[in-house]
């Protein structure tokens, strides 16, 4: 989020230890010049007392006596073995990673150089420090209270100012609001899936304040702990882990430890970040309270589950063992999303170029989880990332890596947010909000953050943080709609469903955003044109995908002919049609108004026993004035102009197509969001 977003401290596209330092040899240590490729580096900060080893091959006794060198106080396993994974692990290499421990008074430099020089050693990693830069900006909100009945699937009565899931076009928002402009998962919750506890989403960011009342019913609970008894019941390495673990305190989940800095006057420390993120991906719904989640369920307990992966923990940032450990940890315990809201500032060339430049123990922990097996609908697990918050023209890494999803954000205008990153790298787009709107806060993301900071228990942020956990709950939705559907499918095959479930950007890219308040002068839009990835993320048509029904759009305001080749083929023009079937359900979403067909004395055509469609010359006819999506079952004839059977003369087969109708203020027009 823009200044409120976590990341590494930037590099160059350095690769080697030489790229960091202009003096990096202390004169004391010869080490060949081969072994200098084998250390990266990131950034100015890192641990001093420790470093990270990846050995070239599985680690033998011999091979871990040679790393007790000089100055060595103790080497230990990077990641902890999770029993029954041990296969996976040895597939990416976790076995292979070491964290040396060094003395009080041992050179780092010099520890690093001689472990590189180790034929038996792959990659030397600097345990780089995270740092929060960040101002933590929250505007809190007062929690309101039910007054009145609602027409929103949900009781929740601050759900009415989360634009971002159902943005009717209320100026409300935005004094330049974009009916759409949001996630499209109203009607998802009416009718389809509002989540399942069994799918599991990982925070990766600060503490989850698990106790908040919005979120701890919604909670992920490890079943073999007993809170604060100081034992680690499960064996699993980590003590009173009841809801996640502090890998940065090495502890249990904290959300608000705070201190005043002096020099910069100001608090710093927590702000409630990861309690905001997961808030959007699964605070509880129709509990009366509150916001609602995405994920978050119908208030039957039935919502997406929460797992607080901490790695930022008051003003201490994480280090790449806090980040690979909490990844692994997961994928051990059952997570099937991470939901990742920080990232490296950093530019780099290639894959090949951060890689080298932050190492590998991060990628190789990713590539460990998504390969994890933690859900009945796909054969392993999806990782999620902010895309970044600088306007640069490119992903930060790890998201820009290229098998991981990356989120860039728009606001209530559904247009580029002013601080997104965009361009290569940047695979999908969500609602992350953005202040400069006229309406004060109100235009950023509305979701839970602890009491204990801010004196209420919701407050507004922006940032592709806040557009990242949107994609996250949006992906739990659809596996817990998929697991209902009793669908499986693979891990790549659900990334790229999950790319094409899109609604068009472009579409409302003009030559210039204009900015509302503070004096923030428009700027022009042409750079991002193109280049928010595949579109904005759709979460109704993500079903329709799971359910394998073509998704058309129409526009609202007008009647309009929609083609229906898509679900009937090429010759669907020449197809005598049976019957057309709308539901209450698709009236009411979309606005539907009745309409008559043309030219019905001359020409045949089928019509909705209300009204409220026809299909002519195989088109459909409908004039929707609102936005929202529906289904509508088409019935026609395939092979003559009656069906066949029983005395009839010969005729063709009966073909029932049901269809996902999606009505928006406007749209590319070709089903995908006029991007692919």
């Amino acid at each position: 989020m823009r200044n409120h977003r976590f990341f590494f401290i930037a590099a160059s596209l350095a690769a080697i230890l030489t790229s960091c330092r202009q003096d990096p040899l202390p004169s004391v240590v010869t080490v060949p010049g081969s072994a200098r490729t084998k250390v990266v580096c990131l950034g100015d900060e890192w641990e001093t007392s420790s470093f990270l080893v990846k050995l070239a091959s599985r680690p033998s006794d011999v091979q871990l006596a040679e790393l007790q060198q000089e100055g060595v106080l103790s080497v230990e396993p990077l990641f902890k073995s999770f029993s029954g994974k041990e296969d996976l692990e040895r597939q990416f290499g976790l076995d292979r990673w070491f964290v040396v421990n060094l003395k009080e008074d041992a050179s780092l430099d010099d520890a690093i150089l001689r472990t590189a020089s180790l034929e038996q050693v792959a990659v030397v990693e600097y345990n780089v420090l995270a740092t929060k830069a960040s101002d933590c900006k929250v505007y809190p909100a007062v929690e309101q209270y039910p007054t009145r009945a609602t027409a929103d699937k949900f009781n929740d009565p601050m759900l009415m100012d989360q634009w971002h899931y159902n943005n009717q076009g209320s100026k409300a928002y935005s004094t330049n609001i974009a009916k759409g402009a949001d996630i499209n998962v109203k009607d998802v919750w009416s009718g389809l899936s509002c989540g399942d506890p069994g799918i599991i989403v990982a925070v990766v960011d600060e503490g989850v304040k698990y106790d908040h009342p919005d979120l701890k019913d919604n909670m992920w609970v490890n079943p073999g702990e007993t809170p604060n008894n100081g034992i680690d019941d499960d064996n699993n390495g980590y003590v009173d882990d009841v809801y996640g673990y502090n890998f940065n305190a090495n502890g249990p989940i904290s959300w608000s430890e705070r201190y005043y800095d002096e020099q910069r006057r100001q608090w710093v420390g927590d702000s409630g970040h990861g309690t905001h993120c997961a808030g959007t991906i699964a605070a509880v719904n129709n509990n009366s309270r509150g916001v609602a989640g995405v994920a978050g369920g119908s208030g039957s307990k039935d919502g997406c589950r929460i797992m607080s992966c901490q790695i930022f923990s008051g003003a201490g940032g994480g280090t790449a063992k806090t980040v690979s450990n909490a990844i692994k940890y997961a994928a051990d315990m059952g997570a099937s999303i991470i939901s990742c809201s920080y990232g490296y500032s950093s530019a780099f060339s290639s894959d090949n170029a951060y890689k080298r430049a932050v190492g590998t123990a991060e990628i190789d922990a990713i590539h460990y989880f998504e390969a994890s097996d933690n859900n009945p609908v796909l054969d392993g697990n999806i990782a999620i990332f902010a895309a970044g918050n600088e306007n640069h023209g490119y992903a930060h890494y790890p998201g820009a890596f290229y098998d991981i999803i990356s989120v860039s954000s728009f606001g209530p205008d559904y247009l580029p947010a002013y601080y997104t990153n965009y361009g290569p790298g940047c695979n999908i787009a969500a609602p992350g909000g953005e202040y400069y709107h006229g309406v004060g806060e109100k235009s950023m993301v509305l979701s839970t953050v602890p009491k204990e900071i801010y004196g209420e228990d919701y407050g507004y942020m922006q940032g592709t943080s806040m557009a990242c956990p949107h994609v996250s709950g949006v992906v739990a939705l659809a596996l817990s709609y998929a697991k209902q559907q009793g669908k499986t499918f693979s891990r790549d095959e659900f990334k790229r469903m999950i790319l094409a479930s899109v609604s068009d950007i472009d579409q409302r890219i003009g030559a210039t955003k204009e900015k509302a308040l503070s004096g923030y002068s428009s700027f022009s839009m042409a750079p991002y044109y193109h280049q928010m990835g595949t579109g904005a993320i759709d979460a109704w048509r993500l079903m329709m995908h799971i359910e394998g029904l073509p998704t058309l759009t129409s526009q609202i305001g007008r009647e309009q002919w929609i083609d229906l080749s898509s679900a009937f083929g090429t010759a669907s023009v020449s197809l005598t049609y049976l019957k057309v079937e709308v539901p209450e359900s698709a009236v009411t979403s979309m606005g539907l108004q009745k309409v008559s067909p043309t030219n019905a004395d001359k020409y045949p055509a089928v019509v909705d026993e209300n009204g409220y469609a026809y299909v002519q010359f195989g088109r459909l006819y409908v004039h929707p004035t609102a936005i929202g999506s529906g289904k509508i079952t088409i019935t026609a004839v395939g092979g003559g102009d009656h069906v066949g059977g029983g005395n009839n003369p010969p005729g063709g087969m009966e073909l029932t197509q049901s269809i996902s109708l999606i009505a928006r203020e406007a749209d590319g027009g070709n089903g995908t969001g006029g991007w692919l």
